[in-house]
């Protein structure tokens, strides 16, 4: 009667265990903070020229196309990233709402472009501009000009004049890159 007795609390105690096992013990699933950026599209117009208005989307980091600038001319460049949701592209917002989570930065390669970040910009409480609207002055490009924008999120410092006040490329210390795209510029 004792062995039926002791075996019945150890099976007991085991149910018991597994019975009151929850969730929380299971492994967490890896949550990113915010959507996940698919599609890029930069937006240039022709400040000269109001018809010359060139758009690139750029789609899981391939260009459909490239940009064809005029040296001498200044272009009014717009960034709208988006969202994919089932089978179409939705703006984010989420990068003007967390604008002080985010900065852009510019480079250019084979290219002499001037970028400002322009009056109508967003700006971040530290009063740096966040880089969705800038201006582009083309000085020279080689047919193998190319823009690089990124995206960073989370910065731990960002200097919008950098590498002047007059050549706002931008420069961040930290973070990562939501966005890091390469464009055809020439």
């Amino acid at each position: 009667m004792k062995k039926f007795i002791n075996i019945t609390l150890v099976l007991f105690a085991a149910l018991l265990v597994f019975s009151c096992r929850n969730d929380d013990d299971a492994i967490p699933e890896d949550v990113h903070e915010h959507d996940e950026i698919g599609k890029v599209v930069l937006k240039l117009t022709n400040k000269s020229d109001a018809t010359d208005v060139q758009t690139v989307n750029v789609i899981s980091g391939v260009a459909d196309g490239h940009l064809h600038l005029h040296a001498g001319d200044t272009y009014l460049a717009e960034l709208d990233f988006q969202i994919k949701h089932n089978d179409h592209y939705d703006s984010s917002e989420e990068i003007e709402e967390e604008k002080d989570h985010h900065f852009i930065t510019y480079a250019p390669a084979n290219a002499d472009i001037v970028v400002l970040r322009a009056a109508n910009d967003i700006v971040r409480t530290d009063g740096n501009k966040l880089g969705l609207r800038t201006e582009w002055t083309i000085n020279s490009t080689q047919s193998t000009g190319k823009m690089n924008i990124k995206l960073i999120h989370g910065p731990t410092s960002v200097n919008q004049n950098y590498p002047s006040a007059t050549n706002q490329l931008g420069q961040t210390q930290g973070g990562e890159s939501d966005v890091d795209i390469t464009v055809d510029a020439h």
